[in-house]
């Protein structure tokens, strides 16, 4: 057994003691996940809050509440599933949250950049944001028609990874690459999923409107 294994299986195992006490509470599944978005709201408040003096230990404090906030993330459907709780509307709630919480930490950044001057910055986190909610909503449309879209790289675990790697090294000005990263590959995502669903659909007989 390889460490990295070994790392995995002992978070595997962690992760799972967590689970089983959430689940001995009964508690909604539902509840974990809007958790999930008050505690990504923390992270964007230190986002906004960080300045020239204090960015570095801000971005690191919220780099370690996105962390926490993705305990969330990974214990919601788990615990669903564990406690017989599983239900449509909560998948629909997760995916919403999820956007949420995504908009959330964004929009924190835009703040920080608004406060500090960096006008450039504030359109491109804005870019960001509506790329990162456009990735979601171009899979959303596609499905319903159809019925898988899961083309593309650039999905909401990529993005919450790269914007705790920014955080933690602002130090070192990664969150400004970290940002064209995003919106570069999250264009690149949405362009390659509407170029997937007009390959799937242009055979498809015409939709008729409905007046």
């Amino acid at each position: 057994m390889t460490w990295t294994s070994a790392f995995g299986r002992g978070c595997g195992v962690i992760l799972q003691k967590i689970v089983d006490g959430l689940a001995l509470t009964r508690i909604s599944p539902n509840v974990l996940t809007f958790m999930g978005l008050v505690i990504n709201t923390g992270a964007a408040f230190l986002f906004g809050y960080a300045n020239a003096q204090n960015n570095v230990r801000m971005f690191v404090f919220a780099a370690l509440v996105i962390i926490g906030a993705g305990i969330f993330d990974m214990v919601d459907g788990r615990v669903a599933r564990q406690t017989d709780q599983v239900t449509v509307f909560g998948a629909f709630f997760d995916s919403v949250i999820d956007r949420y919480s995504d908009v959330a930490l964004f929009f924190g950044l835009l703040v920080y950049y608004a406060r500090g001057n960096r006008f450039f910055y504030v359109v491109l986190v804005a870019f960001v944001m509506v790329t990162s909610v456009m990735v979601s909503y171009t899979r959303a449309r596609a499905e319903a028609l159809i019925g898988s879209c899961k083309v593309g790289f650039m999905e909401r675990p990529e993005r919450v990874v790269l914007v705790i790697i920014g955080a933690l090294f602002n130090r070192w000005g990664a969150m400004a690459p970290v940002l064209w990263v995003l919106a570069v590959l999250s264009t690149i995502t949405v362009i390659h999923r509407i170029r997937y669903t007009y390959e799937q659909t242009r055979h498809l007989a015409p939709v008729r409107r409905v007046v």
